[in-house]
């Protein structure tokens, strides 16, 4: 299925598969190619509206009967550290941060493969290999960054991260799994609020927050949380008041969804 906007960009829908965050559900995603010149800035809008990106493409999910999935973000502003989260980052206070371009790297993928077999033995990127790998990491039109944590120079974490016009946007992270004293993922989520803190930037993206998913809830956990939920961001407030029961108006028809889109030139 196939729609279109009177003016590039297209939107299309993949087709329903099992989701991967609430066991006995489908997902269904809507999607967009991110390229050209105008990328940056299709990038930064449409994830202020609840997109994420995969590596030339931009998607939100879009399921028929389900709207648990809902886009997150820290307010810089409003963030504080819990008390466990302080003590991650004194655990942690020896690592050290490097920033590289989006440059895949056998180190990088031996972290990856260990952190896959011990935390997503089944998940989608189970087979993985180098070649894939480096296209997750390396194909980009946006402005995007490599950020490695390492220690006594032994790679400990790495977070593939792109800069938008209003914060950060954490794609995909991962880590040593023998580590977890050091809560390298916490750890990581909290550096970015620093990085963020230092750009003058406002926001940090951390991709969906689930509600009832044990994948997602640690999300929750971190102060001046916004989810993106019907067309506006609000702050999560009382995350366990979120109903996530299935209703076949939980979600508007797929075209009314794209009609609501706004571009970077102002036009929907």
């Amino acid at each position: 299925m196939r729609h279109t906007l009177p003016i590039a960009p297209q939107f299309y829908v993949t087709a329903p598969q099992p989701c991967p965050y609430l066991a006995g559900r489908m997902e269904r995603k809507l999607f967009t190619a991110l390229q050209g010149d105008n990328a940056p800035k299709l990038n930064d809008s449409l994830s202020k509206q609840g997109f994420r990106r995969s590596q030339n493409v931009l998607y939100r999910p879009s399921c028929a009967e389900c709207s648990a999935c809902m886009s997150a973000r820290i307010n810089v502003a409003a963030f504080t550290p819990s008390r466990s989260q302080r003590r991650v980052l004194a655990r942690a206070h020896h690592l050290h941060r490097r920033a590289t371009s989006p440059w895949a790297t056998e180190e990088q993928y031996d972290l990856f493969r260990a952190y896959l077999d011990s935390r997503h033995a089944t998940g989608g990127m189970a087979d993985m290999d180098m070649f894939e790998f480096a296209a997750m990491i390396e194909e980009t039109p946006i402005r995007s960054r490599v950020i490695e944590y390492t220690d006594a120079g032994v790679l400990q974490a790495v977070c593939l991260t792109d800069i938008l016009d209003d914060g950060l946007s954490l794609v995909y992270s991962f880590f040593d799994p023998a580590l977890e004293r050091l809560s390298l993922g916490t750890h990581v989520i909290l550096d970015h609020v620093k990085i963020a803190q230092e750009m003058d930037l406002p926001y940090v993206y951390l991709g969906y927050w689930v509600p009832g998913s044990p994948k997602m809830g640690y999300k929750a956990k971190f102060a001046g949380l916004e989810v993106f939920r019907g067309g506006t961001w609000s702050p999560l407030t009382a995350p366990d008041s979120f109903d996530t029961a299935l209703h076949p108006l939980s979600s508007e028809p797929i075209a009314e969804q794209v009609a609501k889109i706004n571009l970077p030139d102002g036009r929907s």
